[in-house]
């Protein structure tokens, strides 16, 4: 099955998502449902009652929660991570859509991903 995408509050861009879109890519970003002002856990949570893979920037929040989770023998969707304000849109989308491209929504399940890893 393909990854789907959650924005969470940091990531969500509408540039990024409309190009996500433009190349089939199933994203929703966290103002369009709701999701404004919400902790990380809530956000990794909703990302996975969804089925989708959060893609954000807060790294050592997500990192640790991604931790606690499998410690906890809990699950999430899978989480893609990059630093803040170093990505351009583009860059964003092209790293994504090569993520989307290559693994699979089974294959992100309970996984960490940074985009700094898929140039």
């Amino acid at each position: 099955m393909k990854i789907s995408l959650y924005l969470e509050e940091d990531a969500q861009d509408n540039d990024l998502i409309d190009a996500l879109r433009l190349h089939g890519v199933d994203v929703v970003k966290a103002w369009a449902v709701g999701m404004q002002q919400r902790e990380d856990e809530e956000h990794l949570l909703f990302a996975m009652a969804q089925g989708r893979v959060l893609y954000g920037f807060n790294v050592g929040d997500y990192q640790q929660l991604h931790t606690e989770f499998l410690t906890q023998g809990r699950s999430h969707a899978g989480i893609v991570l990059a630093k803040q304000q170093v990505y351009s849109v583009g860059e964003q989308m092209r790293r994504l859509l090569r993520i989307v491209a290559v693994k699979s929504a089974e294959e992100m399940r309970n996984q960490v991903e940074f985009l700094s890893g898929w140039s």
